[in-house]
């Protein structure tokens, strides 16, 4: 009878345990991005390596020694083309900029699409409505994007004048905030 006391003692605080940690974690406002939740308490690089949708920018995000970086407080936005966007890439784009040899160049890409500070879609919304429908902001890689909204849609323009649209905004992570982009921003 001892036993079978202690044991449900012990099952009791599992329990409780468990349940604390799930309501925690529940408290979160998560997101779904490639089938998995992104939890605001942690940092840009935890959550996109379990997002299937971003596979090859975390593989790009590694490649380019940017972890660290993309880790750090921050705060950074950062539009996050999916993989269907780098498909969307002439063939061989990718596996070129991943060679070893072109670090720097993928590093330049990967840069191209983060913005130093945080900018909600309402942030960049003020920003577009302030230069009457446009605005124009400059990237960590020292780029120039363009905002502007299309319809309800916020559209990006890079220096080549491709065109992304963000496909899922307001993703909030413990250091900045991520827009899921649906193709790959190009610089100059």
């Amino acid at each position: 009878m001892k036993k079978l006391s202690i044991l449900m003692m012990a099952a009791a605080v599992v329990f409780i345990s468990n349940n604390s940690f799930a309501q925690t974690m529940t408290k979160e406002k998560t997101v779904m991005v490639g089938g998995a939740a992104m939890y605001p308490s942690k940092d840009i690089v935890s959550n996109a390596v379990n997002s299937k949708d971003h596979t090859t920018l975390v593989a790009a995000v590694k490649a380019a020694g940017l972890v660290e970086t993309l880790q750090s407080a921050g705060p950074f936005t950062v539009f996050a083309p999916t993989n269907a966007a780098f498909n969307l890439l002439p063939d061989g784009t990718v596996a070129t900029l991943l060679k070893p040899e072109n670090k720097a160049a993928l590093s330049g890409v990967l840069t191209y699409h983060v913005l130093a500070g945080k900018f909600t879609s309402m942030d960049v919304a003020k920003l577009i409505k302030a230069g009457n429908g446009k605005a124009s902001v400059t990237t960590v890689a020292g780029g120039t994007l363009i905002l502007t909204m299309e319809g309800k849609k916020l559209a990006i323009q890079d220096e080549k004048g491709g065109k992304a649209y963000v496909t899922i905004a307001d993703v909030h992570q413990s250091n900045g905030v991520i827009h899921v982009i649906d193709h790959v921003l190009l610089p100059k």
